[in-house]
């Protein structure tokens, strides 16, 4: 063998002897690991106090009281309410967006995604200038109609909407963006209307993130409070949810108040289980 063909081979497998059979673990610098043990314990020490405060003797009773059932009963029902209207609005909303030139997207986005960062008591204002008794739209649909939104079970489904929908639009959204669409131009192809198209074709591809978005909506909806109270009020078994409750009972019952908190951690807790296979694992 010629020296050529030596450096040649030893050359080949010089790479294999150089890789190691371990990854090497490694080493936290203590300048981030000194922080991130604190922000660690500042988000989970408060739920841990939550934990440990809570009255497990008469947790039972706290949960099956008048008052804490009223305010658990109201708020499903008007989460899965919101939840509900949010697809019917949101899941069209999510493809004009993602499916259409639509002139002043990058602005239709940005006023869709606002409710995300706008304190809810403004949401709760605004709902009440537009929608209110002299609102835009409230003073005639009470003329004409005689319809009264703010302070009812209406008004709670409304505000809960109005903070729960972005959650789901940016959910489809991504969906949408992220299905292939020669799948809904095959369709055409045969001769399917884009409506044919979008309910046989569209939405069983993006079916998961529709799922998604739809939890997190709900769960949104469950604890809204800022502009649940300014838009409908506080009124025991017709606008009290389970946030409001809690807001009540600690001036009044604290251990009711620690009670209904608990019911919305496991409830959080539930929704990120649901949601982790989708957004939370590595790959």
């Amino acid at each position: 063998m010629s020296p050529r063909t030596t450096r040649t081979a030893a050359g080949a497998r010089a790479p294999h002897k150089g890789l190691p059979r371990r990854r090497r673990a490694r080493r936290v610098p203590v300048a981030l690991l000194l922080p991130a043990l604190l922000g660690l314990a500042f988000l989970t020490l408060p739920l841990v106090g939550l934990l440990i405060r809570a009255p497990w003797s008469t947790l039972p009773e706290q949960l099956t009281s008048t008052e804490v059932w009223d305010a658990l009963r109201l708020s499903l029902i008007c989460a899965t309410a919101a939840t509900g209207v949010s697809l019917v609005l949101g899941v069209p909303l999510a493809w004009l967006l993602a499916r259409t030139e639509l002139p002043g997207r990058r602005l239709v986005r940005a006023l869709v995604t606002l409710p995300l960062v706008l304190p809810p008591v403004v949401g709760g204002v605004a709902l009440l200038l537009v929608l209110g008794r002299r609102g835009i739209v409230g003073q005639w649909l009470d003329s004409a109609f005689g319809i009264t939104l703010p302070f009812t079970t209406t008004g709670v489904v409304i505000a809960e909407t109005f903070v729960a929908m972005p959650f789901l639009v940016i959910s489809v959204e991504g969906a949408l963006r992220a299905a292939d669409p020669r799948y809904e131009e095959a369709a055409a192809t045969l001769g399917a209307s884009r409506l044919t198209a979008f309910r046989r074709v569209t939405l069983p591809l993006i079916a998961p993130g529709i799922g998604a978005g739809a939890v997190l909506a709900w769960a949104r909806a469950l604890g809204e409070f800022g502009a649940t109270i300014t838009f409908a009020g506080n009124f025991p078994g017709r606008t009290q949810t389970m946030p409001l409750a809690v807001y009540l009972a600690m001036e009044s019952d604290p251990e009711a108040a620690i009670a209904l908190s608990l019911v919305l951690l496991v409830v959080s807790i539930a929704v990120l289980a649901g949601l982790r296979d989708r957004w939370m694992s590595t790959p």
